[in-house]
């Protein structure tokens, strides 16, 4: 067997190990998680694939294809959090294979393991694979285009003779990926692709970067991936959609969305932390590298491009969610695999600066999670912070068994990095990262089965335990002073027969077919007592229940 088979199957190995186990572990998260699954839910409870929609109304945020593929799971698994998240797994060991492949073909197999074990061990790429959101699928798909039309680019300028296809091949495949980007979360797929292609142009005055006809090819065929569901959507429903998606997109890129605001350089702190410990070696490579052949230097250029274009605009974005800057991950991790390798040649030191970055930052992780269980025991202590937030304050309330074992991953961290510090010194560089990343990516899974299901207990699992203990009721369950999905997905709500079912006036007051559930969040207790046609069922950890009983008739 082949070395290069051998790191296929390791790949494959390590990545189904890491991400499919404990998928199923704890309940899905507001909003996306749970909202991504009801969708998929309704497609499969309705029989209708084509509409995506959430409490049977039409939802206009996002198109099918990643709720087509997640119905896939779930008619295999069943509708549960396994099956949610599921295709995000096998995303993940797709990601490795694709991008161990793209390092062997620009550089050799050594470069490609060790992009791969950059990705696989760190911390928010290895997060996403186990969550049930739709940007890794995305993020794959834009990448695979933007590769593609590299690819073409090189291959109309001869830049690497080893393309032996034709130009208009890569084109078409370009465009094909990005079209089902596209379907998959949207026209920002394109943007980001643009923006690239644009930002290369004007920084390496390169003409051929953004060669008009090329661009027409591989947006041509962009659009005729997405008019497959586009065409059949406008045939039943009409315009609707488009509109009240283009409505969405510019009040998604020009307000803080849903509250998700955030400081400036947010998304650089995010990419700093999160992507430990590629992050530590990565920022070395946005200084001049020497590197061999010509196309690697321009794949290098364009990874420093894709950077900055998605730091830049998801900085500019009104909303900062953790996940918009996730496209960031591919162009970081190929720049600390690129420092690696040349440390690994000789050519580049670990710096005291590097050592001290990955010093500071994993003490943050260690001191997080060494301290978590302790503050768990002694709640108390918090409590104060929360003192102006009543459901927060509440939360704490929580009955949550903190055993001092939820320490594990900090220790174990704690002794991944001393390795490989000691490995560093003695100047076994190879040995010395695979023990930093493939320790961290231990550490990530060990983070996520002892602290996931606790962090829950704070935080959501009143609501849910709730919902869930409505399922079978023929009955109608809203929220108060809050969004949530989980009343949705975790009660099991059947399509409504009454047209009425969202008109909130009609669901208190008058006269209404079905008993009626409200959850809120403290203190809107205070309201619902004043309200004479409801009754107050009770209340967990900062959430609080009424029932408003069904009309006699």
């Amino acid at each position: 067997m082949s070395s290069n088979i051998r790191n296929y199957l390791f790949l494959i190995f390590i990545g189904a190990l890491i991400y499919i186990p404990f998928l199923g572990g704890v309940h899905l998260f507001d909003w996306d998680e749970i909202n991504f699954a009801e969708i998929s839910r309704e497609m499969i409870r309705t029989g209708d694939y084509l509409t995506v929609q959430v409490n049977y109304q039409a939802f206009w945020e996002k198109p099918p294809l990643f709720f087509w593929i997640q119905v896939l799971s779930m008619k295999l698994f069943g509708i549960n959090e396994f099956a949610a998240r599921f295709p995000n797994a096998i995303v993940g060991i797709v990601t490795l294979l694709v991008i161990y492949r793209m390092g062997t073909k620009l550089f050799n197999e050594r470069f490609g393991y060790l992009w791969a074990m950059a990705y696989f061990g760190s911390i928010l790429p290895l997060l996403y694979f186990k969550s049930g959101i739709i940007d890794p699928l995305f993020n794959l798909f834009i990448f695979l285009g933007l590769y593609n039309i590299i690819q073409a680019i090189w291959r109309r300028n001869n830049l690497l003779p080893e393309l032996t296809k034709p130009k208009l091949y890569y084109l078409i495949w370009g465009g094909v990926f990005i079209g089902l980007a596209i379907l998959t979360k949207g026209p920002v797929a394109y943007l980001i692709v643009i923006l690239t292609l644009l930002t290369y142009r004007i920084v390496y005055k390169s003409g051929s970067a953004f060669n008009i006809p090329d661009v027409f090819i591989w947006s041509f065929v962009s659009l005729l991936i997405v008019s497959i569901w586009l065409g059949v959507e406008i045939f039943h429903h009409g315009f609707r959609f488009i509109v009240e998606f283009i409505e969405y997109q510019i009040r998604l890129l020009s307000t803080a969305d849903a509250g998700h605001g955030g400081i400036q350089g947010y998304h650089f702190i995010v990419l700093l932390l999160g992507c430990f410990p590629a992050s530590v070696f990565a920022i070395k490579g946005f200084r001049k590298i020497n590197i061999d052949k010509g196309y690697r230097q321009d794949f290098r250029k364009w990874m420093l491009v894709l950077f900055w274009v998605v730091l830049i605009l998801f900085s500019i974005v009104q909303s900062k969610i953790v996940h918009y800057s996730s496209m960031a991950y591919f162009p970081f991790t190929f720049l600390a695999a690129l420092v690696i390798m040349q440390i690994i040649d000789g050519k580049i030191q670990i710096s005291k600066g590097m050592k001290l970055l990955m010093s500071i930052i994993s003490g943050i992780f260690i001191i997080v999670t060494v301290s978590a269980p302790w503050i768990g025991r002694n709640i108390e202590i918090i409590k104060p912070l929360f003192i102006d937030d009543p459901f927060g304050y509440a939360g704490l309330n929580a009955q949550v068994n903190w055993t001092g074992l939820e320490m594990i991953p900090g220790i174990l961290l704690l002794i991944v990095v001393i390795t490989s510090m000691v490995l560093f010194r003695k100047d076994k560089i190879l040995l010395g990262v695979q023990t930093l990343f493939f320790g961290t990516a231990l550490f990530v899974f060990a983070g996520l089965i002892f602290f996931i299901g606790r962090v829950e207990m704070y935080s959501q699992n009143a609501e849910i335990e709730f919902c869930k203990s409505l399922q079978g009721k023929d009955c109608y369950v809203v929220t108060s002073n809050f969004k949530s999905y989980a009343q949705y997905f975790y009660a099991k709500v059947q399509p409504p027969d009454n047209p009425k079912y969202t008109d909130l006036k009609w669901l208190i007051y008058e006269d209404v077919d079905k008993d009626v559930y409200i959850v809120g969040k403290k203190p809107v207790e205070e309201h619902w007592r004043t309200v004479w046609t409801v009754r107050e069922l009770g209340g967990k950890n900062g959430y609080v229940f009424f029932k408003r009983e069904a009309s006699k008739k």
